[in-house]
């Protein structure tokens, strides 16, 4: 399979390895001194006593690498103008493009169940339309990632959890395509785990909910996941999980979650600092829109009471606008 990773950074870097590793025909649109590292020595991936030296196209110049069967987009939602500028020439009328990334994501409020009320206003995930306009929802397909990886070097990715390597995909309507299906063939053969899945807004969610109630508190207060096992700073996560579910089957997603799984006794709190962390600490922009202030959105469009998130999305976004990360 022909296969385009945009935004070969860390999470994208560790998929395009393993997919060209197991033989597929693998690029990737990476930038800088990661870039030019790529082309001289190909792209590392060290994931426990595994280390994969996987030889793959590499450009900044999406024309360079022709048209794909699949990209797959792990760029964050801050991200997403460059891929609209500059993803055309990958396109061809049968590829798929698979949006692989934190939070809500801008093609939510199309394709929905009759049985699920409309989304919000989710506009800002795709100012001006460009996303709907040059990849369209036709070639779309959702996705979620649970994969904590780290780039060490440039050209160089660690998996710091071999066992946790998962991208679940599927069509934005829920119809089960052959070409999914061929997907999630494709990223088993790889290593990485993709399971079938009947509702992606469910595994959207699934994912959503650390980011909200976990990751954003790590922002506020600056520290590590290891924080959310103090009991105060526990109690507090534990509100805003309740609350997002809460949110989140007002919408049609009733997930197989609660607070006291989540955030219980029996849960184990790694010593790492979240993405929207890590952005906040180098300046860079921030998921804000999508894992916050989404979310609360469509809170607020079902009459949902969220106090604590309410909070939340204060904070967050003042952090980020007081540091022109984030532009409200």
């Amino acid at each position: 399979m022909r296969i385009c990773v945009f935004g070969a950074g860390a999470i994208g870097g560790n998929f395009a390895a393993r997919l060209a590793d197991a033989g597929n025909e693998v690029s990737v649109v990476a930038r800088g001194p990661h870039l030019e590292a790529i082309r001289a020595n190909g792209l590392t991936l060290v994931s426990g006593d595994r280390k994969i030296v996987a030889k793959v196209r590499a450009s900044d110049r999406p024309a360079d690498l022709g048209p794909q069967d699949v990209v797959i987009s792990t760029l964050k939602a801050t991200g997403l103008d460059a891929l609209a500028a500059n993803v055309g020439p990958l396109l061809d009328p049968e590829t798929a493009v698979v949006f692989a990334q934190n939070g809500i994501p801008w093609w939510y409020g199309h394709g929905l169940a009759a049985s699920r009320p409309p989304a919000p206003d989710l506009s800002r995930l795709d100012p001006g339309g460009a996303l709907a306009r040059v990849v369209g929802y036709e070639r779309t397909l959702g996705g979620a990632i649970t994969s904590p990886n780290h780039v060490v070097a440039p050209g160089v990715i660690v998996n710091e959890q071999p066992d946790r390597n998962t991208l679940w995909v599927g069509e934005i309507d829920d119809r089960q395509t052959p070409r999914v299906e061929a997907l999630r063939k494709t990223l088993i053969a790889a290593g990485i785990g993709s399971p079938a899945t009947r509702d992606i807004r469910y595994d959207i969610w699934h994912k959503l909910m650390a980011n909200l109630t976990g990751s954003s508190i790590c922002l506020i207060l600056g520290q590590p996941a290891t924080i959310q096992k103090t009991p105060i700073v526990n109690r507090m996560a534990r509100r805003a999980h309740a609350e997002a579910l809460a949110v989140a089957a007002a919408h049609g997603v009733m997930l197989d979650d609660s607070p006291d799984v989540r955030y219980g006794p029996k849960r184990v709190y790694f010593d790492h600092r979240p993405s929207i962390l890590q952005d906040y600490d180098l300046g860079r922009p921030m998921e804000i829109e999508a894992i916050v202030r989404a979310p609360v959105a469509f809170a607020r469009s079902a009459g949902v009471p969220t106090p604590t998130l309410d909070a939340i999305e204060a904070l967050a976004v003042s952090m980020a606008a007081s540091k022109g990360l984030y532009v409200p």
